[in-house]
């Protein structure tokens, strides 16, 4: 006589519709993965094996339990997957099709699990690390450079962008940590000073001012000024230093990157508050600001409450260690 948990399968129609949850036409979209996604594996081991028994033995779970989820995946979908010839399990033609989905899905599922894995492993994991294109040229490098002394098999994820865009990016889950300026302040946000990096007003090498090798800020309220496109955290903080000074400032360009800011100079268009460029760039005359007193701090930011993988929570205490220093000199 067959057992009754083999014989269940062949059709589960006839089994109480009430036996497990029942998508209904209004909740379908909402629920199908909910209720379908668990059992995938159980399918699957069935129908790779032919016979509820062995599936049973390899997934570890008493075959009464294995039984009772495949009749509920039947009704759920509302069709017969499995078929009995004698003392076997086959498939129908909609268990084949469905199985050819489900094991695409168990693959994928497979690969996203090892993926986090390895992104979690300790020496080899990755660290989503988004930074100020102004940092681009040496800091971050040299910070590369030298965390990897320690951990040379971690892997980076590197963003280049504007402050606002990577405190949006962080929240959003696409970063771990990210250096910024200024220091954001927020609720949902930890975020730790670094260092200060001193600006400098940039001038063209025949200006009026080039001469001179301090100002104050009040100095150049009648000149013309290219800055970086409002959202820029350097963009805030030259606004604030110019009404600090006690005015305006008159602006010819707005652009998204520094140096390209330096090369306006040098050409004529105006004069820009910049921190200290890599290299020397020829054509401009960069001046130590007086007053008011002009710097940008640089810190690092996280969202609260979130874990770190191992390589994330090691690259974070290296840049902790390195307040004061984190900038050249």
């Amino acid at each position: 006589m067959r057992p009754m948990h083999e014989t269940a399968i062949i059709n589960p129609m006839v089994h109480e519709r009430s036996s497990g949850p029942r998508l209904s036409p209004n909740s379908y979209e909402e629920d199908i993965r909910a209720v379908l996604a668990p059992r995938l594996a159980y399918f699957e081991a069935v129908a790779r094996h032919e016979h509820v028994t062995r599936a049973a033995h390899e997934l570890g779970v008493p075959q009464s339990t294995l039984s009772r989820a495949m009749v509920r995946l039947e009704t759920d979908l509302g069709v017969a997957l499995f078929a009995r010839k004698g003392r076997t399990v086959s498939l129908t033609p909609a268990g084949r099709t469905f199985l050819a989905s489900a094991e695409r899905a168990l693959a994928e599922v497979e690969k996203a699990a090892d993926s986090v894995r390895a992104d979690a492993d300790p020496t080899a994991g990755r660290v989503s690390f988004g930074f100020l294109h102004t940092m681009g040229s040496e800091t971050v490098p040299a910070l590369i450079r030298a965390f990897r002394v320690d951990h040379p098999r971690v892997r980076f994820q590197l963003v280049q962008n504007y402050g606002e865009a990577m405190i949006e990016r962080l929240r959003a889950g696409g970063l771990d940590l990210c250096l910024t300026s200024p220091v954001p302040d927020a609720p949902d946000l930890v975020a730790r000073r670094l260092d200060e990096q001193r600006l400098r007003l940039v001038v063209p090498d025949d200006h009026r001012l080039a001469s001179r090798r301090r100002i104050r800020l009040a100095e150049a309220a009648d000149e013309t000024f290219v800055t970086l496109e409002p959202g820029y955290g350097l963009r805030r903080i030259t606004d604030d230093l110019c009404a600090e000074a006690g005015f305006t400032p008159r602006v010819a360009f707005e652009g998204e990157e520094a140096e390209t800011l330096r090369g306006l100079v040098a050409a004529g268009l105006g004069v820009a508050l910049l921190p200290p460029p890599a290299v020397a760039r020829p054509g401009v005359v960069e001046l130590t600001v007086t007053a008011p007193r002009a710097v940008r701090e640089i810190g690092v930011a996280w969202l609260d409450g979130h874990p770190d993988t191992p390589p994330v929570a090691a690259f974070k205490r290296f840049l902790l260690s390195r307040r004061g220093h984190l900038l050249p000199d």
